[in-house]
C-alpha cells in the first residue's frame, strides 16, 4: 500500500487494505490467545508478544487480558451482563420496562450502522486509550494502557515523519477501521445468534453456557485462517487453553461438535436483525418480532 499510495488511492491501494486488515485481525487472535497463555508454553512468552501486538491492534494487552477473562467467567449469565466487555444485550422485558428515550438510545446502539461501523472505530482508536472499567484493578491495568499509548504515539510520529501525514493517514486508517468492524463482527456473531443459551445465575452452568453460549462459525477455509479458527467459539469457550492451531484438530477428533451452534457465512448475514434476548421462548429476537408477539398476546 506505501508503494502504490504515491500512484493513486483508488482502486489498488485501497483494495489492498482488505487483506492487510485480515492481517492485522489475524494478529490481534494471536494477542488473544497470548491472553490465555496458550500460544506459546511459558507464560513470560504469552505475555511480551502479547504486549507488542497489543501497540499494532490498538489494545492494551494487559487490561484486555483481564476484560477478556471476565467475559470467559459470565458469558451466558444473564445476571453478570457488561462485566466483560460484551455487547450490551436487553431481554423483551427489561426492554419494554424501560422509557421512551431508553429504548430509542437502545435502538441506536444496536442499528447495523452504529454496531459496525461507528463503534468498532470509537472503541479501537478512544476507548481503549484510557481503561477506565478498571480504575479498581490496581496499577497494572493503566500502566499497560499508558505504556501501549506511548509506543503507539512513536511509531505513528516516525511513521508520519517518514512517509507523510496524508499516505500514513490514507494506508492505515482503513485497516484499522476495517479491522475493527471485523472484530466487532466475530464477537457479536459469536454470541448473538437464534438459539443462544442464556440464564440467570441460579441456572447458569460455565459447560452449559460455553457450549450453547457460544457460536460455531463455519467460515470458508481462507477465511478461518485470517480468522485464527476463532469461529469454533463454543470449542474455544470449552477450554480456552487450546490455543488456534490445535481447534481444528479438536473438531476433527470429535466430529459431533460442528452441528452445535454452527452458523455458516450466508446464515450469519441475517444475524444483525437480532436485538432482544426473549426468556420466556429462550432465544435471541429482533425488534419486529418483539412488537409481533406483543400484538398477538393483546388479541
Amino acid at each position: 500500500m506505501w508503494a502504490v499510495v504515491y500512484f493513486g488511492y483508488w482502486p489498488l491501494c485501497l483494495l489492498l487494505a482488505i487483506p492487510a486488515a485480515g492481517f492485522l485481525v489475524r494478529l490481534f487472535l494471536i494477542q488473544h490467545d497470548c491472553g490465555h497463555g496458550a500460544f506459546f508454553r511459558h507464560r513470560l512468552a504469552n505475555d511480551w508478544v502479547g504486549r507488542v501486538l497489543g501497540v499494532f491492534t490498538l489494545t492494551p494487552y494487559d487490561v484486555w487480558r483481564r476484560d477478556h477473562a471476565l467475559h470467559h467467567a459470565t458469558t451466558g449469565n444473564l445476571d453478570q451482563r457488561g462485566v466483560g466487555g460484551d455487547i450490551r444485550t436487553l431481554t423483551v422485558d427489561e426492554y419494554l420496562a424501560l422509557p421512551l428515550w431508553r429504548r430509542l438510545q437502545y435502538r441506536l446502539y444496536r442499528n447495523p450502522f452504529v454496531m459496525f461501523v461507528l463503534g468498532p472505530a470509537f472503541v479501537f482508536v478512544l476507548c481503549q486509550r484510557l481503561p477506565l472499567g478498571s480504575m479498581r484493578a490496581g496499577w497494572l491495568p493503566w500502566t499497560s494502557a499508558m505504556a501501549t499509548n506511548a509506543a503507539i504515539l512513536a511509531i505513528v510520529v516516525l511513521m508520519m515523519w517518514l512517509i507523510g501525514v496524508g499516505p500514513f493517514l490514507l494506508v492505515h486508517g482503513p485497516i484499522m477501521l476495517l479491522a475493527a468492524t471485523i472484530g466487532v463482527w466475530l464477537f457479536y456473531v459469536q454470541h448473538q445468534f437464534d438459539n443462544v443459551a442464556w440464564a440467570r445465575s441460579s441456572n447458569w452452568d460455565v459447560h452449559e453456557a460455553a457450549l450453547h453460549g457460544s457460536s460455531y462459525y463455519d467460515l470458508p477455509a481462507v477465511l478461518r485462517w485470517f480468522t485464527a479458527n476463532i469461529g469454533m467459539h463454543h470449542i474455544h469457550h470449552l477450554n480456552s487453553r487450546i490455543p488456534y492451531y490445535r481447534l481444528r484438530q479438536v473438531l476433527c477428533d470429535h466430529p459431533e461438535l460442528g452441528q452445535v451452534g454452527r452458523i455458516t457465512l450466508w446464515q450469519s448475514l441475517k444475524l444483525v436483525r437480532l436485538a432482544l434476548f426473549d426468556e420466556y421462548q429462550q432465544r435471541m429476537v429482533s425488534f419486529r418480532e418483539m412488537r409481533a408477539a406483543k400484538r398477538a398476546a393483546r388479541n
